[in-house]
């Protein structure tokens, strides 16, 4: 291993013997872990790009599980090829043991650190859906998880956060929680995981009941909130009211309406691509059908911003 770190901060380089097993362990598909380790004497042999990796690593593991400290990390020029495309990924590689370590001082069960990490796999799944090579979209989200602040349980992600200026205030009028800037858990749902049905997000929610005050006892969490197309009303009228998306929008009170549109969210998350022409989309199954004849006879959608108490 080299270490490309410096005072106070853990930055190391694995080995290209031992790279392959960290990525299997991160979930990273199969067919990236050659060129990824392939990618390995690059970032360990240019002085540049070792200088960066050190200033991504420190930045990332500095102030860890502070709440709004996790995000900046970006991806690198396209021109750079696979460099630019998957150096997030040996950024978050080099600043696994810092992670690990305060997972460990938290109690965090490791069955949830590794699920919760696991989603940097996932993500290049999705980049080699859409792209058809090896790469990262969006490093900056993944940022969130290997920050501490958000932790896969069960079907769905919790992200530590704060409440925003909007949903806060209709939180605060209800009578159910703080208002803007207090503590929420924000709810993600991950692609490549099963259904959304009612049972898994019941398990999920019971489990997140249990781990924040167990893993956070300092914090006080007392509202979930939901920012997604899924929460979009206009589903409901789309879509058979026993749908596993209804059933999941019914677990919600709206916390304001959307006037802009975001035609491309659910085309990307549904179909793989948010640049796929709209007359071109597939109408394999309900949701598909939904999202693609609302946009063909000339409508939008828009996201949805829920919340529920806990």
């Amino acid at each position: 291993m080299e270490s490309a770190g410096e005072p106070g901060v853990e930055a190391v380089i694995p080995s290209a013997e031992d790279l392959p097993d960290i990525l299997l362990d991160l979930a990273v598909p199969h067919e990236d872990i050659n060129e990824l380790v392939g990618l390995r004497e690059r970032v360990a042999g240019d002085p540049a790009v070792r200088w960066l990796l050190k200033r991504c690593v420190s930045g990332l593991v500095r102030d860890m599980g502070e709440i709004g400290r996790g995000a900046g990390l970006r991806s690198l020029p396209e021109q750079l090829g696979l460099l630019g495309r998957c150096f997030a990924v040996y950024v978050f590689v080099a600043a696994l043991p810092s992670v690990r370590a305060y997972h460990r001082a938290r109690g965090i069960p490791d069955d949830v650190s590794r699920r919760t990490l696991a989603d940097l796999g996932r993500h290049m799944a999705v980049h080699r859906r859409r792209r058809g090579t090896s790469g990262l979209l969006a490093p900056g989200w993944l940022a969130l998880h290997f920050h501490g602040e958000l932790y896969q349980l069960g079907r769905l992600q919790f992200e530590r956060t704060r409440l925003g200026q909007r949903t806060g205030q209709a939180i605060a009028a209800a009578g159910a929680g703080p208002g803007a800037g207090g503590l929420c858990l924000n709810l993600h749902i991950s692609d490549f995981r099963g259904p959304l049905s009612p049972a898994a997000c019941d398990q999920s929610l019971a489990l997140a009941r249990e781990f924040f005050p167990r893993h956070f006892p300092e914090e006080r969490y007392e509202a979930a909130v939901c920012h997604s197309w899924l929460l979009d009303p206009q589903l409901k009228r789309l879509l058979p009211e026993e749908s596993n998306i209804v059933r999941f929008q019914k677990r919600f009170r709206v916390a304001y309406e959307e006037t802009e549109p975001a035609d491309s969210d659910p085309v990307a998350f549904v179909f793989g691509d948010p640049d796929l022409p709209v007359a071109e989309l597939p109408r394999r199954s309900s949701v598909e059908r939904a999202i693609g004849d609302h946009l063909r006879a000339g409508g939008h959608w828009y996201g949805g911003h829920g919340w529920f108490p806990l």
